[in-house]
């Protein structure tokens, strides 16, 4: 199994004046934006950690899932939260001939937590030997900030705060995990997988 992110979040999107004054930075000045690079790469990387401790999409963005073949004809688990949409499903042979499936074959299964791939009939499509099939979708809360989980949204803050006040001292918390306000601000929203990308 293998996600790979089609898109990342636009700039826009990331509630980097949110940040600042979280940070308490000064405001007025005719430099205001001179960390927002720095502001910019931190939140991404709370972020990422976040969304891979929850496995939750925290801003919408589209993801292809290259499998090998279905863990399960009768549904296939999708390893990330919320999905707003499958976008494609498409096959392919041994030699990478694309055969693209009717989206009527196949149905969205919403859940917060275990969506899934479903089939319209009794199974999803044959996946040819030696071939593999990828299902392109969207996920995320939504495209704005203001869309996410307020208790994720402020475990993205602390945790970029943190990496903000360690900026400087490169390798202290190594292994030492996540700050305990963040792992109890995201604990509701983590999912226990039984059998890591399989039916769920």
């Amino acid at each position: 199994m293998m996600l790979i992110e089609q898109g990342s979040v636009p700039q826009a999107a990331l509630p980097i004046s949110v940040l600042r004054d979280h940070l308490r930075l000064g405001s007025g000045f005719a430099d205001d934006s001179f960390q927002d690079g720095l502001l910019e790469s931190l939140l991404r990387a709370a972020m990422a950690s976040i969304e891979g401790r929850t496995s939750k999409v925290l801003l919408a963005r589209p993801f292809v899932l290259t499998l090998d073949d279905w863990r399960d004809a009768g549904g296939q688990a999708l390893p990330v939260a919320p999905v707003n949409a499958v976008t494609s499903v498409t096959l392919y042979d041994i030699a990478g001939a694309a055969v693209a499936v009717a989206a009527d074959r196949y149905r969205l299964v919403r859940d917060l937590h275990r969506p899934k791939l479903a089939p319209a009939g009794a199974s999803l499509p044959a996946v040819p030997d030696g071939g593999r099939v990828e299902v392109v979708f969207e996920a995320g809360f939504g495209a704005a900030w203001a869309q996410v989980p307020p208790d994720l949204g402020q475990a993205v803050l602390l945790l970029a705060a943190e990496y903000y006040e360690m900026r400087h001292e490169a390798g202290l918390r190594q292994g030492a995990g996540l700050p305990l306000a963040v792992q109890v601000l995201i604990e509701r929203w983590r999912t226990v997988r039984l059998l890591a990308g399989g039916a769920r």
